[in-house]
């Protein structure tokens, strides 16, 4: 218990200085590898991001990891991530390799129930998806699509023009879904 709250004050201030240091970096490496570093995260960026992250807390809190080890590490996770995803964009053979296809869900009417267990997505998501789009009749839904980055599209139907009939049924609507408190 004699370290619980406080150490010694010069591994307060290597920490905190050191911290200073690898936020920084990150903020510095992140705008020069560009937007795709902070985008919708695809497992391949989630996997860096993560290792990022934890490679920073390693280079703050460890003494045995010096600044300059810790900032090479980091620095070089980005410029791997760097390399594959320009060369993913060159190869379509390599981009299907790393990165997820999209995975249609729900098509015309139906949910695509093989498709969502192998996804592991209920139900529930799908419509929680619809009504982030404001739709609440699934009937105005021509897809749905879990996207390479995890997130989930909604493609609305098109409808034909003016004499297009609603034929909708009750049970069709989203609406019960909505619980009131």
């Amino acid at each position: 218990m004699d370290m619980l709250f406080f150490d010694n004050i010069e591994k307060l201030l290597r920490i905190v200085l050191t911290a200073v240091l690898v936020y920084i970096l990150i903020v510095v490496t992140t705008k020069v590898s560009g937007k795709r570093s902070t985008s919708q995260l695809n497992n391949f960026d989630w996997i860096v991001t993560v290792m990022i992250g934890s490679l920073g807390a390693s280079t703050i809190l460890l003494k045995e990891i010096p600044f300059i080890e810790g900032s090479a590490s980091i620095v070089t996770l980005y410029l791997l991530q760097y390399a594959v995803t320009k060369y993913a964009s060159y190869s379509p053979y390599f981009g299907r390799l790393i990165l997820s296809e999209p995975r249609t869900l729900f098509y015309q009417g139906e949910f695509l129930t093989t498709a969502m267990l192998e996804e592991r997505l209920t139900r529930q998501e799908l419509e929680s998806a619809m009504r982030k789009e404001g739709i609440h009749n699934i009937n105005d839904v021509e897809a749905i699509v879990l996207e390479s980055d995890a997130m989930l599209s909604v493609i609305p139907r098109k409808h034909d023009g003016p004499n297009d009939t609603d034929n909708t049924d009750p049970s069709d609507t989203l609406e019960p879904l909505i619980r009131q408190p």
